[in-house]
């Protein structure tokens, strides 16, 4: 294998070396960095959530419902905001929208909730939870959504 050649320019004896390729840190090292500490947050958050609120074997799961429904909400006034209203900064949507609120709702445990509800003895639980979480999480962002643009609507008046 050779060393890359530069490349002529121009005139006789004028060459530019090529160019070289950004290092990761310049290009997506950020991101990773603030997906990663956004996720330990909301992670946190969501861990907080289920010490305090702790559910019984066998039962429905409110925490991980609750932790779901409300990150949807709050992530579509997250995106209403950072859409219509705010220009933020390049970091700011992977490190709310994708770290914390990534990290703090939790649909691996929603699917992990509802096989361990089946396992249990359960499947009509399970089964609630598996539609009832769907629908309330859909239904909270669409909520969360419509509630904030009309705010800005009306704010804008």
């Amino acid at each position: 294998m050779t060393a890359p050649q530069s490349e002529k320019v121009d005139g006789p004896g004028e060459f530019r070396a090529p160019a070289r390729r950004p290092s990761a840190w310049h290009g997506q090292g950020p991101i990773v960095a603030v997906v990663a500490v956004g996720g330990a947050v909301g992670a946190t958050a969501r861990y907080g959530a289920s010490l305090i609120w702790h559910t019984q074997t066998g039962a429905f799961p409110w925490t991980t419902f609750w932790v779901n429904v409300i990150g949807c909400a709050v992530i579509g006034v997250f995106m209403v905001v950072i859409s219509d209203v705010w220009a933020a900064h390049r970091l700011v949507r992977p490190f709310f929208g994708t770290g914390v609120l990534g990290g703090f709702t939790t649909f691996s445990t929603y699917a992990v909730d509802i096989q361990k509800l089946v396992d249990e003895g359960s499947p009509r639980t399970g089964l609630a939870y598996l539609a009832v979480t769907l629908v309330a999480a859909l239904v909270a962002v669409w909520l969360a959504v419509t509630a904030a643009r009309r705010v800005l609507a009306w704010r804008r008046r």
